[in-house]
């Protein structure tokens, strides 16, 4: 077997259909059927089906993918330990996250390594529905995603390093009657009106656990992603939200008060999401590494800013 027919049956599986492979590899879409026909008669066994207008991986097919993604890690390594004879570790990384993410941790991740000197990072934005994160690791060295616990756990064909549990608090405006509580119970807000994600996005979940815990559904009046946009509806009064601890925690004159739940744990799980073999790069490995610094420095400055003088 060639190791371009296994990474063209891998891209396959990881991207859903023969044209976005071509895309992806820069060939045609012939070549990519070609590629698949030669590695399917080496294995002897069908590796791929129809499925209504795309192709799919057969079981056969989808664990050859996954010994490919083995084959792709040995090749790293073995490319790797050539960087390091070479004393490269510097190699450019690229690291993309979801907007609260990027806007708490990208800035002081480069500061840190200017500091260090290196490497050079590239970062891009992605606010995607839970599903797509695991989908973004084919376009970025490192991918901050973020899921509520009851979610699937992330597909092993993706390598998982936990950065944070973030609790999601309930936003209110200043004077709200609730928003000198100490703490609220979901008997406290089971009528109140909601901002929250669009549907499929972990921020949406989570508030679809507060409604599950309610017994009832919430009167959702609007859907917004952006932090920044529901927080200013919230300090309108026209609305509450879920918003997230340490991440995007309100700044004095913006009108919001975070006042966490009592009686149910809401949060977010927040990893970074990368194919196995990126991380036998020294580069990806340094950049991981601050990242985890960065995140754990910045976390407990927010945890000890927010307890009480």
């Amino acid at each position: 077997m060639e190791l371009r027919q296994l990474a063209v049956l891998r891209e396959l599986g990881e991207r859903g259909s023969v044209a976005a492979v071509a895309r992806a590899l820069h060939i045609s879409s012939s070549a990519v059927s070609q590629q698949l026909s030669a590695l399917q008669r080496r294995a002897g066994v069908p590796l791929t089906e129809k499925r209504g207008r795309v192709l799919g991986l057969t079981p056969a097919g989808a664990a050859l993918a996954l010994a490919a993604a083995d084959v792709s890690t040995a090749m790293a390594r073995a490319d790797e330990a050539v960087a390091r004879f070479q004393h490269d570790a510097s190699l450019p990384v690229t690291v993309s996250a979801f907007h609260s993410a990027g806007l708490a941790w990208f800035g002081p991740l480069l500061n840190r390594l200017h500091e260090i000197g290196g490497p050079t990072v590239g970062c891009g934005d992605e606010d995607v529905p839970r599903e797509r994160f695991p989908v973004l690791v084919a376009d970025y060295d490192l991918v901050i995603a973020h899921r509520v616990p009851h979610d699937p756990v992330w597909p092993n064909t993706v390598a998982v390093t936990p950065l944070l549990f973030e609790p999601l608090d309930v936003a209110v405006p200043i004077g709200h009657p609730l928003a000198g509580r100490a703490s609220v119970s979901i008997d406290d807000i089971r009528h109140e009106p909601w901002v929250t994600g669009h549907t499929g996005f972990p921020l949406a979940e989570a508030v679809n656990m507060v409604a599950a815990a309610a017994g009832q559904p919430l009167r959702i009046v609007h859907r917004i992603n952006e932090f920044f946009v529901a927080a200013s509806i919230v300090a309108t009064g026209a609305a509450i939200a879920l918003l997230p601890r340490y991440t995007m925690a309100p700044r004095a004159g913006d009108g919001v008060v975070l006042v966490p739940f009592r009686d149910l744990p809401v949060g977010r799980r927040i990893d970074v999401l990368s194919r196995p073999e990126t991380l036998a790069r020294a580069s990806v490995r340094r950049v991981l590494a601050e990242l985890v610094g960065v995140v754990g420095q910045r976390s407990l400055t927010q945890a000890d800013s927010s307890k009480p003088a």
